[in-house]
């Protein structure tokens, strides 16, 4: 970043700075909106854009060569008239990151002169073309789609430091993903009376990046098919260098046909493991000492001194109308040897005893005590490490959550599941975007901050920054209208991918 730029920056820092100081302010004689002669006119000459950092991502792509890999790989056109797949795939990609929420929000894109000229693009696809386009996938081709993503997802691995190969944890869950619509192909009614379809998501805990993603009818359980794609997780990430892999899922992926081909191929596993009666009878009859506490980490270390908790206001209202309320009293946990019936050998057990009393207003009617098992071929954590890294988990779901009301990437705007399952994967291409825009910073603290950062923060901070468009000589400037805390990050990135050679 050259001098004058800093400059800049350093300028703008200090602006905003001075004028959000700490002052002792004196009463105001009028509130702090007042403006009100307020005009507006249209430019003719100055270009401006909104998605600003469009242009940041877009060098990322042509860096890591992932149109030319998708323009090889994919091949769904016959004739360019005028477009290429990876025209396709960019371009729904791109309206996740321009803040578009569903296909028709592309024609908004397609009308914005500046962003097609952000793009060097005499036009983009329409809406309408967007939807054909993902009609023409089969379940190869999305696989394909898939898979090509995830040979330039090694690239990007390849520039981390050693310590990042030291273990690979892949998280696997199903989410329901809803629709009103009656007429889309594949749908079916899910366990919760919800219709819609039932995706599976195979992860990279590491990175918070989504590997593959895998479209079902609604009424399918969840693990249905898991065993095909979870190793296909394991092969990836063996592929890119982690020679120590870690599974990780719910009492739902717990197959226990595939526990020992999992453990000669020295993958680790933990699941969850239901409480069946001959699990539960051997933990009753286990002795006092076998027992230890079970001490749960605290959510956040506090930084300065700890606040007073506020009063439970929810608590209030059920010991006010008198409900029954289950309250935890304390958590025990135990290990012993258990071999399910589908495998050869003996595998460890942790077993987590919550005493409970179930109370009504006031009343404490009785005291209960829930198991809860988890089964793992791990035999040196501890425990109690072995139960909290299992927990681990959510994490998991809380990128679910991200995928299908963040990035608004499960959802299913197309007719059929095929269909609406390379939308899916379009969608994960645009989370990955995020994900290597933080990955290829060189200081760990920034990588921590945009791998953890939710989408939409991730817009606001990086993407949706205003600029104007330059063309200068062989050059299209992007000049930032604006500065907030995160464009001197931006900035240094920019050089950073200008610079990045990938083999």
């Amino acid at each position: 970043m050259n001098t004058k730029l800093k400059n800049r920056l350093r300028n703008c820092k200090r602006r905003i700075q001075r004028r959000l100081r700490p002052r002792q302010w004196p009463d105001q004689p009028e509130p702090m909106f007042k403006a009100s002669n307020i005009h507006y006119d249209l430019a003719d000459k100055t270009q401006g854009l909104a998605c600003g950092g469009i242009g940041a991502l877009h060098l990322l792509v042509q860096r890591l060569r992932l149109p030319d890999a998708i323009n090889e790989e994919l091949h769904l056109l016959k004739k360019h008239l005028p477009y290429f797949e990876s025209d396709h795939v960019l371009n729904m990609a791109y309206n996740f990151l321009a803040d578009g929420e569903v296909l028709e929000d592309i024609e908004l894109l397609r009308n914005n002169e500046h962003y097609l000229n952000a793009l060097d693009a005499q036009r983009i696809p329409d809406p309408t073309t967007a939807g054909d386009f993902l009609r023409r996938f089969d379940e190869a081709d999305v696989k394909k789609l898939m898979h090509l993503i995830n040979r330039v997802r090694t690239k990007v691995w390849q520039q981390q430091p050693a310590d990042f190969f030291t273990e690979a944890v892949l998280d696997v869950d199903g989410s329901i993903v809803g629709t009103t619509g009656e007429c889309k192909e594949g749908m079916d009614l899910s366990y919760k009376g919800v219709w819609g379809y039932h995706p599976l998501v195979v992860s990279l805990a590491n990175t918070q990046e989504p590997l593959f993603v895998v479209n079902r009818p609604g009424n399918r359980p969840s693990h249905d098919d898991a065993v095909f794609w979870i190793n296909h997780g394991i092969a990836l990430v063996r592929r890119a260098g982690f020679p120590r892999v870690l599974l990780r899922g719910d009492t739902d992926f717990a197959i226990t046909a595939e526990f020992d081909g999992w453990d000669a191929g020295g993958v680790l596993f933990y699941f969850g493991f239901d409480a069946m009666p001959n699990l539960v009878d051997k933990a009753d009859k286990l002795p006092a000492n076998a027992w230890q506490p079970l001490a749960r980490r605290p959510r956040y270390q506090v930084a300065t001194e700890p606040r007073q908790r506020p009063p439970n206001i929810k608590d209030q209202v059920v010991r006010q109308r008198g409900y029954e309320n289950i309250r935890l009293q304390s958590e025990q946990v135990a290990t012993f040897p258990y071999r399910p019936g589908n495998c050869q050998k003996s595998y460890r057990v942790v077993v987590v005893r919550k005493n409970l009393s179930v109370e009504k207003g006031e009343q404490r009617l009785f005291e209960d005590i829930r198991y809860f098992f988890y089964i793992t071929n791990d035999w040196e954590k501890t425990s109690a490490a072995l139960v909290h890294f299992a927990l681990e988990r959510c994490n998991q779901e809380n990128l679910i959550e991200q995928l299908k009301n963040g990035i608004k990437a499960l959802h299913v705007p197309a007719h059929d599941l095929v269909s609406n399952w390379a939308y899916m994967a379009i969608g994960l291409l645009a989370w990955s975007l995020k994900a290597w825009f933080g990955l290829l910073q060189p200081r760990r603290e920034h990588k921590v901050l945009l791998l953890t950062m939710e989408f939409k923060k991730f817009l606001r901070s990086f993407l949706l920054v205003p600029c104007q468009l330059i063309r200068s000589g062989r050059r299209l400037l992007f000049r930032l209208l604006s500065w907030n805390p995160h464009v001197p990050l931006l900035l240094r990135s920019v050089e950073r991918f200008r610079k990045l050679k990938l083999t």
